[in-house]
């Protein structure tokens, strides 16, 4: 059975929108007011579906709309508005609202969007059911050496991580950050041969060259090879590129305090900081980075 949570400081309305979405006997409706409750009444019930009504169409109602969304991400809302501006209402899309009416809207308009909604949210749940259950999740990527490309390379594996849920949510921007670090420097240092002491001098030119080179041989020959490894216990991305390499344990102490605010260097702290492991091969080319589930990262340190 759906649940629904109809939300308005007008128990006139809160009534009325009750009676036409209990008219389908699989919809569970509750009602509040607003204000705190509502946080409340989504974690512990399980709401599936949020209509959200306001009063005046404000910009001052959107704070609801942008603090519920930060907490409650996968939950669709349905704005009903008594009046609105057309500002108001593509500023509450911007929020996140996966649907709007006004107070004229019919009851068979509210009723099937509420109804297509709710599919939605049932097959995504099922679909984030049936991915906990993957044992196995494995990817290979050969990328030109084009920034664009590795951005869009750290987001997808950062998304397919989080499936796995082997970290908290918290920690999905951070992973997301050293792979996209790690890739870079596969890109950039690797295969486009730039120096990252050029960044600090000029960091114009190292823009310009690095535009340039992506575009002319040999430089535009060279690809970056990702091969990433999703289980439940753990995610482990390797990343090559082919460049001449360097000698990892020249590396400077990116903990420093004298490398701190140096441009170059500081992709290395990110990834030794927000990886639990993170080697590279002898001819420098190719780093390998793993991230322990909680548990098993929990029973390694408990064993050392």
């Amino acid at each position: 059975m759906a649940s629904i949570l109809v939300v308005d400081d007008s128990e006139a309305e809160v009534a009325r929108l009750a009676r036409v979405l209990s008219v389908d006997s699989t919809r569970r409706v509750h009602t509040c007011a607003g204000g705190e409750e509502v946080f409340e009444i989504v974690a512990a019930d399980n709401i599936d579906l949020v209509i959200a009504g306001q009063q005046t169409g404000k910009m001052d109602d959107l704070v609801f709309l942008e603090k519920f969304q930060e907490a409650f991400p996968r939950v669709p809302v349905i704005l009903i508005a008594k009046e609105a501006s057309e500002e108001f209402v593509v500023n509450a899309f911007q929020q996140g609202v996966s649907g709007y009416l006004n107070r004229k809207s019919s009851a068979e308009q509210l009723s099937s969007m509420a109804d297509r909604l709710l599919a939605e949210r049932a097959a995504d749940l099922a679909y984030r059911a049936l991915l906990r259950h993957q044992e196995l999740d494995e990817y290979e990527f050969k990328l030109r050496s084009r920034r664009v490309l590795m951005s869009a390379a750290a987001g997808f594996l950062r998304q397919r991580i989080q499936v796995s849920e082997i970290c908290p949510d918290k920690e999905l921007l951070r992973l997301g950050i050293a792979i996209e670090e790690a890739l870079l420097n596969a890109c950039l240092h690797g295969n486009l041969e730039l120096d990252s002491a050029l960044r600090e001098k000029d960091g114009d030119l190292f823009e310009s060259l690095a535009d340039e080179r992506s575009e002319v041989s040999p430089w535009k020959d060279r690809y970056v090879y990702v091969r990433a490894v999703v289980t439940r216990d753990y995610a482990r991305v390797t990343i090559r590129d082919e460049g001449s390499g360097f000698d990892p344990t020249m590396l400077p102490d990116p903990t420093d305090p004298e490398n701190l605010l140096k441009p170059h260097g500081r992709g290395v702290m990110i990834m030794q900081l927000f990886m639990d492991e993170v080697v590279w091969n002898e001819s420098g080319n190719e780093v390998t980075m793993i991230k322990k589930a909680i548990a098993t990262a929990d029973i390694n340190k408990t064993e050392s």
